[in-house]
């Protein structure tokens, strides 16, 4: 029996986990996140409350629980808020990180730590594993220090044993529907008439939260070391996104307007062009992720499932 246990439960991710992880055998899965469990369901998973911010809490829960594996998906992962919010993003995204680090090194335990594809800065997408950070954003900035603090936390005595999934991008309909995503926005603003402005000038590999859910799972089960790219299998621009949504659900796309980024005011600024090159996690992993248009089916098939 695997003992697993994730960081951010109630969010997109986690939730995804948790319904993913619940299904397989020799799973023993420990949830995390702070303050309550948010989830409508309780069977197949332990709750704890854990806050990832507070090092002592960190220290205790993971001490007391000794997984074998921890997949890290807690971060503050608002772009513009973290440029407006510096001292919690940090916290949250660099501080919290050498905390689980410290944790996973006491009880021996494999760190996989979610990362993200605004290290980047845009100018040479799609990337593969071995590119180069260069953030331009202080979201960007935060997990590029994150990364390194897992990659650099080996110590002679005690070495840690760990991987980075990187993503892009990723959408999904949580349980409680608390957030949007593009599909949502574009089907909802369609359906009602309006007319929507869409950029063409930013390129990105759109992932569904199904599919990282399981590159992590695979991770985590192989306990596969190093970097992995884990995200949609096409370059898409949002203006692109829009226009499959449209077409998928019958939708009139003369009501979507071409704009360029500079159209919009945004605290932090984005990278132009990112997207991955999935050639290593397809080969380790088995990696096999949906394309866009699957995930909007996907995505669909929900919206008409009972809440």
């Amino acid at each position: 029996m695997k003992k697993i246990l994730i960081t951010g439960a109630n969010g997109l991710l986690g939730q995804k986990l948790v319904g993913l992880l619940t299904q397989q055998s020799g799973v023993q899965l420990i949830a995390t996140a702070r303050g309550g469990n948010r989830l409508p369901y309780t069977n197949g998973y332990t709750y704890c409350p854990m806050d990832i911010t507070n090092n002592q809490q960190v220290m205790d829960v993971i001490g007391e629980i000794r997984p074998d594996v921890v997949i890290h998906t807690a971060a503050m992962t608002d772009v513009d808020k973290c440029e407006l919010q510096k001292d919690d993003c940090w916290a949250q995204n660099v501080q919290a990180v050498e905390s689980i680090v410290n944790a996973c090194r006491s009880v021996g335990a494999f760190l996989l730590h979610v990362s993200t594809d605004f290290i980047f800065d845009g100018t040479a997408g799609p990337y593969d594993e071995t590119a180069e950070g260069n953030p331009i954003s202080f979201y960007g900035w935060s997990k590029y220090a994150a990364e390194k603090v897992v990659i650099n936390s080996g110590q002679a005595d005690r070495p840690l044993r760990w991987a980075i999934a990187r993503t892009v991008l990723v959408y999904g309909i949580a349980h409680d529907m608390s957030r949007s995503n593009i599909i949502l926005w574009v089907k909802k603003s369609l359906e009602d008439g309006k007319t929507i402005k869409v950029v063409t000038d930013q390129w990105r590999s759109p992932t569904l939260a199904e599919d990282l859910a399981m590159g992590c799972y695979l991770i985590a089960d192989q306990q596969a070391e190093g970097i992995f790219n884990i995200s949609g299998k096409e370059v898409l621009t949002p203006y692109d996104m829009a226009i499959k949504t449209a077409d998928f659900f019958g939708l009139n796309k003369s009501l979507i307007t071409k704009a360029d980024a500079s159209t919009f005011t945004q605290v932090a600024r984005r990278p132009p062009r990112t997207g991955f090159v999935l050639d290593k996690s397809r080969t380790v992993l088995g990696y096999n992720p949906h394309t866009f248009e699957e995930g909007i089916a996907v995505l669909s098939g929900q919206l008409k499932q009972p809440a």
